[in-house]
């Protein structure tokens, strides 16, 4: 008998055990994001300038050579190679810079070059790029424009699932080293609510949590 009560008690222990982890979980879970700073609305830097990365077009065009303008892609390795120029670093550089540099090596070869550098098929840096991880339809990383909103990026990734818990999502700002912020994107995907609406930066790092509910 006393063999039987002490099964029992041990039982009733183990349950309260289990559910008062269960609890704390699902507190801890509910907790994630809610208890971040919400996203400064504008973020956006009126001095940004795009930078060429890996996976990005070069329209190099060489005025009054033709023979030597050509369009080209900038490798993995962040490089390139066009007619008289072989594996110049092209990554980090914005379009500018990269023309001016393009001109002083083809000073060797012909007399006051004027070139300039259209990119095409941007894909940018990966330190710059837009992640989204977690519960978006489609995760992905998207190239950084200015002026870019989280309405934006979640148009690109096709929304949330139907798993998402969108209104404790956290944005990862790594310029302002890897601070966190709340993201409402359910009030803004589900109820239009346009205050949820803020600007990115390029790096941020968007993460999207499962319901438990």
């Amino acid at each position: 008998m006393n063999r039987q009560l002490s099964q029992s008690g041990t039982r009733r222990f183990r349950s309260a055990v289990a559910a008062a982890l269960l609890t704390a979980g699902l507190a801890g879970c509910a907790n994630f994001g809610s208890t971040l700073p919400p996203a400064p609305a504008k973020a956006a830097q009126p001095d940004y300038r795009y930078v060429v990365g890996p996976g990005d077009s070069l329209n190099i065009i060489v005025w009054r050579n033709p023979e030597l303008s050509a369009t080209v892609p900038v490798r993995p390795d962040g490089k390139f190679t066009s007619p008289l120029i072989e594996d110049m670093v092209a990554i980090g550089k914005n379009p500018t810079d990269l023309a001016r540099e393009i001109e002083e090596k083809l000073k060797k070869y012909i007399q006051d070059p004027i070139v300039t550098v259209i990119v095409q098929n941007f894909a940018g840096p990966t330190s710059e790029q837009i992640r989204v991880v977690g519960q978006a339809a489609q995760p992905q990383a998207l190239p950084y424009r200015q002026n870019m909103t989280v309405l934006d990026v979640m148009i690109a990734v096709g929304g949330i699932t139907e798993f998402a818990s969108g209104n404790r999502a956290v944005l990862v700002r790594r310029s302002e080293d890897n601070k966190e912020y709340q993201l409402r994107l359910r009030d803004l995907l589900k109820g239009g609510d346009v205050s949820a609406n803020v600007e990115m930066l390029p790096g941020d790092v968007i993460i999207i949590p499962e319901s438990w509910f």
